[in-house]
């Protein structure tokens, strides 16, 4: 049950972050910051797929994603179209893993330590649900923040 109740909130949120990104009127505005904002939303949006990729595709899904985390807030300028492609690879990446997870897997230790601590595997995709909720509310409080200011 909690594996379908995971697929449903990684697709949910992820189809949300490709509206939120979609919705930027201004495609400048996803890399823009502003006084004390030091992440723009095309950053953001480079570390979630970073981090679901590494997490949940590298994993557990065994994809063979390499991550390189100081890139996710570095690079600046990728194309609107470019993001959305890999928010869609990301979320079939997602479910592909998840699809693969039996109910006792969720209660096997996640085969990193990631906190300084083992945890569940089940816990662990939990925390991954809400991180991508949490950056998914600053991207789209960026995006209304920019994007209608006059």
């Amino acid at each position: 049950m909690l594996i379908e109740t995971l697929k449903s909130l990684f697709e949910r949120d992820l189809i949300k972050l490709k509206f939120e990104i979609e919705s930027y009127q201004n495609e400048s505005n996803l890399w823009e910051i502003d006084k004390n904002i030091s992440n723009s939303a095309g950053n953001l949006c480079l570390h979630l797929i970073g981090n679901l990729n590494t997490y949940i595709g590298a994993e557990i899904g065994k994809t063979g994603y390499i991550r390189n985390r100081p890139l996710e807030f570095s690079l600046k300028d990728i194309p609107k179209a470019e993001l959305i492609q890999k928010i869609e690879e990301t979320l079939i990446v997602v479910n592909n893993a998840l699809d693969s997870l039996t109910e006792n897997d969720l209660e096997a230790i996640y085969p990193q330590i990631v906190f300084e601590k083992e945890m569940t595997t089940g816990f662990f995709l939990v925390h991954l649900s809400t991180h991508l909720a949490y950056h998914l509310g600053q991207i789209n409080y960026h995006r209304r923040l920019l994007d209608f200011r006059f």
